[in-house]
This record gives structure tokens, C-alpha cells and sequence, in this order.
């Protein structure tokens, strides 16, 4: 198989790494020379610097898309219409426009497509996501998450100012930037009926874009949840809680294990001198031994792969990528209204 890398930054060069780890070593790369990787790096690969000719003259089964956030959509329309699978990364893009014309391109060629939302394959959520679907914590009732980074501190080695997360004209601020919970709780608790949303800049970070985000959920299925996103927290901390009716369920990155604590039905509440004691225990599920972040990265490669192969359906469609990214207008809408924007 033949795949298309376009864009050489941080997400590109993984991408590129783990495709050669896997044994693929069919790639062409397309760049337009902004990232910070060397020619010298790129020695036995074909570079492109326009992606019509790339996809005209290669004719790659496979396109990886992953160039500032505003631009995604200037190479994945081409790589559709031209009829290649392609791994999006997240968000989408930077905005709801042109996503139809996406939409379209995809269902006329047949185009195979993967949101590159990695976390839907990290252990902890891949097993939360089987506690819940099983119905071990009951009727979900709430969801919380907290996803603080100090932006600075992500790629030390880059001015922050520089990159696409900083700036406003590259697709960047936290809730485009850090969409993951926006896709993975819905993936786990169900789809969202109606959205509000709090954002601001308020960080001394030099960003021309919202630094911190509060933003409030209401599910179809009528639970309830909210998202903290910021930029400036440190030390970093990403974690959520999902509380059902028979038990609760936790996990958190700083560690990877994700926690359930089932109700005891054998056990009835039992008033003490400190309150109201229920029965039960909390249970952990640890991350594989040696387990490090790239597997996650790794193993959506390896389903993106297969995908291509047609051996497999994409985890994470098209659709699913379209509907988080109305989640974020709906969240945008929010903040400039001062209204619940109903789905």
C-alpha cells in the first residue's frame, strides 16, 4: 500500500514513525517546508511540494492528513475526491464550512476515513467504554472532565507562540485543540441534545485565541455532564468521572487506569455517626505492563491500516469527526450568544 504524509510537524513525523515500524515504507510526503524537519530526515522518500501532482502522480491508496488544523480541509477534499483512505486528524478543521463539500467527496468515491482521535484507543477508555456499554455502573446520571495543560510545556523545543494551538488563524485555541473529550465522552456516554459554553483568554500566555473553556452537556439520553479545557495548568492534569446509577467509574491519564466502584446490592445504606455509608468497592484496571503513550498512537495506525486494507471498518468515521465539530460551533455559539444552543 501506498501512503501520502501531508505535513511534517510533531503528529506528522509520529504518524511517519510508527507506518515505518509497522513495515510500510511505500510513503511520499508532502510538505510545504514550514515544519522544522530537515531534508536530511527525510532521505529515501519521495517529497512533494504540490499535493495535485502528489495525488496525480503517486496515486496513493492512503492520504495522512496532518497540517495546521485550517488546512486539513485543503488536502482531505483532494484526497477524496481522488478516492484515497484517509486518517483526519482532529478536529476535522477549524470551522463547519466546507465540511459538506468533504461529506459529498467521501460518498462519491467510496473514500475510507479515520478521525484521528487517539484516545479511543487507550486502554483505560477502551475499557471504560466496555464497563459502561456492559451496564456495570447502571443508568449514566452525570459526566465530568478536567483537561489542563500548560501549553509552553507541550513542545519545549518550539516557540508555543508559533504553533497552530496559539493562534487563531491556524485553527488553534483549547476547545479545538483539546476536542478529544468532546469526542470520547459522547463515545461513552451517548449523544449530546444541547450544548453551553463558557471561553475566554484569561492566562498570560501570548495568545491571540481562548486560553480556558467551561462547557455544560446535556445528553439524549438526559444525563448531564461538563468539560474544563485550559492552557495554563500546571502541573497538567486530565482526568474524568462518570457516575451511574448502580456504581461510579474514573480514569485518569496520570497513571492510566481507569477505576469502577460497583454498589454491593448484598449491602444496604447504613446510617453512621459520619452520615450515610453504602456498600461496595472500587476496583482498578492498570494499564498493560511497560504500556507508554505512543502505543495509542500505534495502535490507531495499525486499525488505519487495516482500514485501508479493508479488513476492517474505520472506528472513528467521518461522521463521528462532523459531529464534534458541531459540538465546538455549538460551543463558540454559546459563548457569542449567551443562549443554549440546541443540536
Amino acid at each position: 500500500m501506498k501512503y501520502l504524509i501531508a505535513g511534517l510537524g510533531s503528529i506528522g513525523r509520529r504518524h511517519m514513525r510508527n507506518l515505518i515500524a509497522l513495515g510500510e515504507r511505500d510513503i511520499i510526503l508532502y510538505r510545504t517546508r514550514k515544519a522544522t524537519m530537515s531534508d536530511d530526515e527525510l532521505a529515501g522518500f519521495p517529497v512533494e511540494t504540490d499535493l495535485q501532482e502528489a495525488l496525480n502522480k503517486y496515486k496513493p491508496d492512503a492520504v495522512i492528513v496532518g497540517n495546521p488544523t485550517s488546512m486539513h480541509l485543503d488536502v482531505a477534499i483532494p484526497a477524496a475526491e481522488a478516492g484515497c483512505s484517509i486518517l483526519l486528524e482532529k478536529p476535522i478543521s477549524n470551522s463547519t464550512e466546507r465540511l459538506d463539500k468533504l461529506e459529498a467527496a467521501v460518498k462519491k468515491s467510496g473514500s475510507k476515513v479515520l478521525v484521528a482521535f487517539q484516545f479511543r484507543f487507550h486502554p483505560g477508555l477502551m475499557r471504560a467504554k466496555q464497563l459502561i456499554s456492559g451496564g456495570e455502573i447502571g443508568r449514566i446520571i452525570s459526566a465530568h472532565v478536567h483537561f489542563g495543560e500548560y501549553l509552553p510545556a507541550w513542545h519545549p523545543w518550539e516557540d508555543y507562540r508559533k504553533g497552530y494551538a496559539a493562534r487563531a488563524d491556524m485553527g488553534g485555541g483549547v476547545v479545538l485543540t483539546q476536542c478529544h473529550s468532546l469526542d470520547y465522552l459522547p463515545w461513552l456516554v451517548g449523544k449530546v441534545e444541547s450544548v453551553w459554553g463558557f471561553t475566554a483568554k484569561l492566562s498570560d500566555l501570548e495568545v491571540d485565541v481562548e486560553d480556558t473553556a467551561e462547557i455544560g452537556l446535556r445528553f439524549e439520553s438526559g444525563a448531564l455532564g461538563n468539560l474544563h479545557l485550559d492552557f495554563n495548568q500546571q502541573p497538567p492534569a486530565h482526568r474524568f468521572e462518570i457516575i451511574g446509577t448502580k456504581g461510579s467509574l474514573k480514569w485518569d491519564l496520570s497513571d492510566g487506569a481507569t477505576r469502577i466502584y460497583r454498589s454491593s446490592p448484598e449491602s444496604l445504606a447504613t446510617s453512621t455517626g459520619m452520615g450515610i455509608k453504602a456498600g461496595g468497592e472500587w476496583e482498578a484496571y492498570p494499564l498493560p505492563e511497560n504500556w507508554e503513550r505512543n502505543v495509542m498512537f500505534l495502535e490507531q495506525m495499525k486499525h488505519f491500516v487495516a482500514v485501508v486494507r479493508g479488513e476492517v471498518e474505520s472506528a472513528c468515521t467521518l461522521e463521528d469527526g462532523v459531529r464534534v465539530m458541531k459540538l465546538i460551533s455549538a460551543v463558540h455559539v454559546s459563548q457569542k450568544t449567551g443562549r443554549l444552543i440546541i443540536l
